[in-house]
């Protein structure tokens, strides 16, 4: 009798969870978390909100991407800004992408930022923090402008400035000093700009550009590389060296004999 095959198991896949537990058992170390570094921050002005990001993304002690993108599409009126594991951040936005439109297929109306919101709280907290993912989720429905923070765990919190990753103490400094009710556009984009700066500037883990997404009621302005803190300068000396710069000790030239031919080859 043949062997019933079962189908894959949709979503994600943790079967390392069950290899570093026998690890564990066995008295070895398991392999440790890859520290991650972001700066993402949010606030409330007047006609909406603004999201901000740096654009640095690190394996450790390495600057794997100087310039990849942190604000994630979710629907027309609604954006998240993620921090943590790359890859999670990616397909966790991705995924509340695909649902968020197959509901407003089925149901013909726009996407609700409560909705979304739900539906990332749930999924987070059914993985019970296995994904590491933190959240900024901004975007403006019927109800006007929301934003809420999106803990890895699926705690949330809603209040009118928010900010995430390893550079957030440095970026709320800049919001407790200086953000105010009902700002102007212009100010508010300063100030999540200058956030931004400050993680970048007081975090190792966060660098590079500065990303901004402006959501209002029937627009939404994504700026990306809206301020560029770290531009590379102009070389004040040159590099070339004439030949001869360095001595050569010693010199050896072989003749090698090719085996499908017999023709020797000069390999110097």
């Amino acid at each position: 009798m043949a062997t019933k095959v079962s189908p894959p198991k949709g979503g994600f896949n943790f079967d390392n969870f069950t290899r570093n537990a026998m690890l564990m058992d066995k008295g070895m170390k398991p392999p440790k978390y890859t520290k991650t570094g972001t700066t993402i921050c949010g606030c409330l002005f007047k006609d909406g909100l603004v999201l901000g990001a740096d654009t640095r993304a690190t394996e450790g002690p390495i600057v794997a991407d100087k310039n990849c993108e942190k604000i994630h599409y979710l629907a027309p009126n609604m954006y998240c800004c993620g921090a943590g594991t790359a890859a999670d951040c990616d397909h966790t936005t991705k995924l509340l992408e695909s649902k968020l439109e197959l509901h407003r297929l089925q149901t013909g109306r726009k996407s609700r930022v409560a909705t979304a919101l739900t539906m990332l709280k749930q999924m987070l907290f059914k993985y019970q923090g296995q994904l590491g993912t933190a959240l900024i989720l901004g975007g403006f429905d019927v109800e006007g402008p929301h934003l809420y923070t999106i803990y890895p765990h699926g705690s949330t919190d809603k209040l009118p400035y928010v900010t995430m990753g390893s550079g957030s103490l440095a970026a709320m400094a800049i919001f407790e000093s200086r953000w105010k009710k009902d700002m102007e556009l212009e100010d508010a984009m300063e100030l999540v700009k200058e956030a931004i700066y400050a993680g970048v500037f007081n975090d190792l883990g966060s660098g590079s550009n500065v990303d901004l997404c402006v959501i209002k009621k029937d627009s939404v302005d994504y700026r990306r590389g809206y301020s560029q803190p770290n531009t590379r300068g102009t070389k004040e000396q040159t590099y070339k060296f004439p030949r001869g710069t360095t001595a050569v000790l010693t010199s050896d030239i072989r003749q090698f004999v090719d085996v499908l031919d017999g023709d020797a080859m000069d390999t110097s």
